[in-house]
């Protein structure tokens, strides 16, 4: 299952995926035909990375939920991000989605695109009834990444939480 826009080819990763992204990078490159060019595979990225492994390999009929999706550019199949869903959609309908550009892709609507992408994808899911994100208080470029996708604030403390 893959999602497509314009530019962008977003793309899932199974169990077997996440494992070969945080152990072999060339191998996983080399299974998707894709180079990868995103954020580095290191400190607590990797960590988080690993957690959310963790967790699709102990739900692996919602693995979907629990795993990151690539963000693929068409034009030359380079990974210019990475984008999940934190867990399965709780009780109330919310499911909260985390997402991160390689810096050399910043700027260029890029992760727009695929927020938005997978925002639609997910509000078409059973139970789904919201999305929600968190950025931090000086997070602006996320800030403005999640309005222009039609999230709004809901509210504030150490960080800010939004909701579509």
């Amino acid at each position: 299952m893959n999602i497509d826009t314009k530019r962008l080819r977003i793309i899932p990763l199974t169990p077997h995926q996440l494992a070969l992204w945080i152990n072999d990078m060339p191998q996983l490159e080399n299974e998707l035909g894709c180079s990868y060019q995103a954020e580095p595979m290191d400190g607590i990225f990797k960590e988080i990375v690993s957690a959310q492994l963790a967790a699709c390999e102990k739900d692996t009929e919602n693995y979907i939920w629990h795993s990151f999706w690539f963000i693929i550019r068409n034009s030359d199949r380079a990974v210019v991000g990475s984008a999940c869903f934190k867990n399965i959609p709780d009780t109330g309908g919310e499911v909260e989605i985390g997402y991160g550009l390689g810096k050399a892709f910043e700027q260029k609507g890029y992760m727009s695109e695929a927020v938005e992408a997978m925002c639609n994808w997910a509000l078409g899911q059973k139970g789904v009834r919201h999305i929600i994100a968190e950025t931090d208080l000086d997070g602006s470029a996320s800030q403005k990444l999640l309005q222009k996708c039609g999230f709004t604030e809901y509210t504030r403390d150490k960080t800010i939480w939004w909701r579509l």
